[in-house]
């Protein structure tokens, strides 16, 4: 057996890049890594980003995006495949038509707004996510206003977070995780939701303005779990724990919303 085939953790991540290195691919990278596993990307988009806002973005040919992810998958494989910002209908076709090629378990983050409040997919694109991506989805990992966008349900409280959730599972997603950092309240809830039950996640709201990337990690720090062979269930718990220790050791660099401590694992081990 090669060693690649014999490695499990192996995440091809399909997104953009934020040359701040709070979100995106960089922090896909160090998520996937922090967790055990080893990280490949297919890029596509490049913005220019950092803590207060995307200043601007500059998607790559649809051409180059796929071969990205063909160079990977030919040759050094995966085992899980995580996809973040997207951008517009025809890079969903594109990417939706490279999952189809691969038996690996699928993470989405419906990326569609940054934290400062830039719009990351086209309005138009929104079906094409909720027709193409969702089906596709082994995890479905949606904040509350995406989760809105996509079933039209309001998310305001644990019970939106339900009907939400299970609208998504009824749009062909095999598991869909409601996060509740949108959702009002002292305490902040996800919602893991699957065809046999449910899954809780709880714990305080902290208090900071360290939270760009969250999503991004939070989905990627799941695929490395699945590509690592773990039950769903307990990949989503881990990164759960991991993201939530990241975002209370942020290092609170920049002038706005700042980026996780995504290494803390890797210190701790020393």
């Amino acid at each position: 057996m090669s060693q690649s085939s014999s490695f499990l953790g192996r995440v091809l991540i399909i997104a953009g890049s934020d040359s701040g290195g709070g979100a995106g691919i960089q922090a896909d990278i160090k998520a996937v890594t922090a967790m055990g596993g080893y990280a490949a990307t297919s890029i596509t988009a490049i913005t220019v980003q950092n803590t207060l806002g995307v200043h601007g973005v500059h998607p790559l040919p649809l051409d180059l995006i796929e071969a990205q992810a063909r160079a990977v998958l030919d040759d050094i494989g995966a085992d899980a495949i995580k996809t973040g910002m997207l951008g517009s209908v025809a890079v969903v076709e594109r990417v939706a038509a490279i999952l189809d090629t691969s038996r690996a378990p699928v993470v989405v983050d419906p990326v569609m707004v940054a934290k400062g409040g830039a719009a990351l997919l086209d309005n138009d694109a929104v079906q094409a996510v909720r027709s193409l991506m969702i089906p596709r989805a082994t995890l479905l990992t949606p904040n509350a206003l995406e989760a809105e966008a996509l079933t039209g349900i309001a998310v305001e409280d644990l019970e939106g977070q339900r009907r939400a959730g299970a609208a998504l599972l009824e749009l062909g997603a095999r598991a869909v995780l409601m996060k509740g950092g949108h959702v009002p309240g002292e305490t902040v809830v996800d919602l893991l939701v699957t065809p046999s039950g449910e899954t809780l996640l709880e714990g305080p709201r902290l208090e900071t303005t360290s939270t760009h990337g969250t999503g991004c990690s939070l989905a990627s720090a799941i695929a490395a779990g699945l590509a690592q062979g773990r039950p769903l269930e307990v990949a989503v718990a881990e990164a759960w724990a991991y993201v939530s220790e990241a975002i209370r050791r942020a290092p609170g660099l920049g002038h706005g919303h700042g980026p996780l401590d995504h290494g803390w694992p890797l210190r701790d081990a020393r």
